[in-house]
């Protein structure tokens, strides 16, 4: 397949018209329909209805394979420029709001000060957009967080030849209101709070769906859901009582109105890694060997 012709399909379908994909390609709606006939005929199947514009089955399945497939040609495309290119003067790291920590910020002023030009700028985003944006070389280096059992790696997309490196493990407690009853508890089993009201903030706390996997229930409903990477948005939720959230213990700790309670089963971690492309050099290089040092 043609992944010129993917991408166009992939962009009509998100789009959902012929005219607004061409204008966001910056083809005619000629070329796009040219070019939708075209992979049609190629594969030997219907893949877009024509009014309305959404995909048939097939074009679902083809979706599934199409998005991974461009954004793997995309990280290969990055990795051959990472190869060719000059060492860079800037690093642009990007971390998920817990990955945040206060090791990150001391071994960042310390490569500050062996490399005062070097131009740094730190974006905080989802843990989604990491992997991809350090594949696609948007990222330098990203700082990605999650639950796993103690000494697991967590589980990543495979999307390119990325290299992750364990930073820090970290004991999860249940955040909660000072005032809720379970507040003094000395440790909180999970399975036991399966019908507690939760915030589903799956960018700042454990997601929903990973407590769901991970305690193999269907509870944990939905109080309040927080879409955004800002930390101190979740605990003022936590704190004015629309609902408990999973976190690292040391993100809340001694926070006011807030009590951290530690997760006593099952056995998980909170744990941070650094991910970089395999052909890391410099000071990017530098910051991930002295961050990953840590562990060692």
């Amino acid at each position: 397949m043609d992944p010129h012709l993917l991408r166009t399909f992939v962009t009509v379908t998100r789009c959902g018209s012929f005219s607004e994909a061409a204008r966001e390609l910056g083809y005619t709606q000629s070329a796009v329909s040219q070019h939708i006939a075209a992979l049609e005929n190629d594969l030997g199947a219907i893949l877009l209805l024509r009014r309305p514009v959404a995909p048939t089955d097939i074009g679902v399945r083809l979706l599934e394979h199409a998005e991974p497939l461009l954004l793997r040609l995309h990280a290969a495309r990055a990795d051959i420029a990472r190869l060719t290119a000059a060492p860079a003067a800037r690093i642009v790291i990007g971390a998920s709001p817990p990955a945040l920590s206060s090791l990150f910020t001391r071994t960042l002023a310390d490569l500050r000060q062996t490399h005062p030009r070097l131009e740094v700028t730190v974006r905080v985003l989802g843990r989604e957009a990491i992997p991809r944006e350090v594949a696609t070389a948007t990222l330098d280096l990203g700082l990605i967080d999650g639950i796993a059992a103690p000494n697991d790696p967590l589980h990543l997309p495979d999307i390119g030849p990325l290299t992750a490196m364990a930073i820090a493990e970290q004991p999860l407690a249940v955040a909660l209101p000072a005032q809720h009853p379970l507040s003094r508890r000395a440790g909180l089993r999970l399975v036991d709070l399966a019908d507690a009201r939760w915030i589903d903030a799956p960018d700042t706390a454990v997601s929903l769906s990973q407590l769901r996997t991970v305690s193999g229930s269907d509870g944990y409903r939905t109080s309040l859901r927080y879409e955004g990477t800002d930390m101190r948005g979740l605990i003022a939720l936590i704190t004015a009582g629309h609902g408990l959230a999973l976190l690292p213990q040391q993100s809340i700790d001694g926070i006011p109105g807030i009590s951290a309670v530690p997760l006593a089963a099952p056995r998980l971690v909170h744990r941070t890694e650094a991910l970089h492309s395999s052909t890391l050099d410099g000071p990017q290089a530098l910051l991930a060997a002295a961050l990953t040092a840590t562990t060692a």
